[in-house]
């Protein structure tokens, strides 16, 4: 089964907790801080691989996670970062976010893109040792993995493809020059799904693609519609098959306008592409009266090798002109900025560096609520409530926490050695 566009779920791993772990020492009456801190989660990479057909998989089962990291413990040992979840996907594969903005386009071998990021590991006590802080009881609570809803859409990899009308001969040719094996039969929309075929003759080689039969008014989602226009896309040649018997409802001429309407409509640059038109069905003995089209007969061989090095030479001259960079992957910034806004009954808090500040595995011990405090207002959150208009006795919300406000007095000094 083909499957060429699906919604995925993907959540990175969380990150291990930090420890509080202490090892009595000399002139230490708390003891030396020996807590290690919590590995990161592990990452969601998507990456494209040649071998790959078919996003069939992903349809099946739209969910994935990658690995937690653990959890840190005593006497410095650090926590294992969680393992990396690659997710597999076809050449030609386009990953969208939610709101349709193009995450990557993959198209080389090994390409790929970290789609959901691990959450980071906590730090334990001996991590939070400063000259304030000598003898730190509090440590670190590991980060959630982020969590992406993304689409995957495969658009064909193919160096030409195959336009014509429902039962035009699309199938019976491909199946004839490639080892492509797509249904065939007398009636509309028999492919139903794109076929790929290497072609192989004369030391030449290129891939082709049989698209599902067009109609007038594809490009605005008519029969199969823009569900396979799209596959065209990459094709760096357009093959356009007229049929001349009677089972179409418009002569070879016609068929041939209304192709290139349709071709106009969903993508005025396809008109720009190299493009080859080829006469079927020349076995039935009809008069080929069309000026620049070449005569084929997929059942008698007919034509087939001088459109084969046709669509070659139009292949080798569309890979001379075509640019170097083919794919890409889209490099954002990580959320950083602090944002502040009158939710409800609080002051919600966004903000990477906001939800780090308050990390700590127990905000009720006297060092983590200064600790925290502190940190808040370095990345500049104690400056964005009072500018907001925030007034001591405020609830403020920040993540899954609920605290209320009151402005930091710039003199309060952290005392680790309680």
């Amino acid at each position: 089964m083909f499957v060429d566009r699906v919604r995925v779920h993907l959540r990175g791993g969380n990150g291990g907790a930090g420890v509080v772990s202490f090892v009595r020492a000399k002139g230490r009456p708390l003891g030396k801080p020996i807590g290690g801190s919590g590995g990161d989660g592990g990452d969601v990479i998507v990456e494209a691989r040649s071998e790959i057909a078919s996003l069939l998989r992903y349809r099946r089962n739209p969910h994935y996670v990658a690995g937690d990291g653990t959890h840190g413990r005593g006497e410095l040992r650090q926590g294992r970062r969680g393992e990396d979840l690659i997710l597999t996907v076809p050449l030609g594969t386009v990953i969208s976010d939610e709101e349709g903005v193009v995450l990557a386009d993959l198209v080389e071998p090994g390409q790929k893109v970290v789609v959901a990021s691990g959450g980071k590991g906590g730090r334990g006590n001996a991590a939070l040792v400063s000259p304030k802080l000598k003898a730190p009881s509090i440590c670190e609570q590991g980060e959630y993995g982020s969590e992406k809803t993304v689409e995957f859409e495969l658009k064909l990899m193919a160096d030409a493809a195959l336009v014509g009308f429902p039962n035009a001969g699309k199938s019976t040719f491909i199946s004839k020059v490639s080892a492509a094996k797509p249904k065939i039969a007398d009636y509309p929309f028999t492919t139903l799904e794109p076929n790929l075929g290497v072609v192989s003759f004369d030391e030449r080689e290129f891939v082709l693609a049989d698209i599902p039969g067009l109609i007038e008014g594809a490009s605005e989602g008519k029969g199969l519609g823009h569900e396979f226009l799209r596959h065209i896309e990459r094709a760096s040649v357009l093959v356009v098959i007229l049929d001349p018997s009677p089972i179409q409802p418009e002569p070879p001429r016609r068929q041939l306008e209304i192709l290139l309407a349709e071709l106009d409509g969903f993508q005025p640059e396809l008109l720009n592409r190299p493009r080859l038109v080829l006469m079927a069905k020349a076995d039935l003995g009809i008069e080929n009266t069309m000026v620049g089209t070449i005569s084929i007969s997929s059942i008698t061989g007919e034509g087939v090798n001088q459109a084969l090095h046709s669509i070659a030479d139009l292949v080798e001259q569309a890979e001379r002109a075509r640019p170097d960079r083919l794919g890409y992957v889209l490099h954002r910034p990580l959320e950083d900025d602090v944002s502040v806004e009158w939710v409800g009954d609080a002051w919600r808090v966004e903000g990477v560096s906001a939800r780090r500040s308050v990390r700590f595995d127990d905000l009720t011990n006297p060092q983590a609520a200064r600790l925290a405090a502190r940190r808040l207002e370095n990345v500049g959150v104690d400056a964005a409530l009072a500018k907001a208009g925030a007034v001591a006795g405020d609830l403020v919300r920040i993540g899954d926490l609920e605290f209320e406000y009151v402005p930091i007095d710039s003199n309060d000094e952290l005392d680790g050695e309680e």
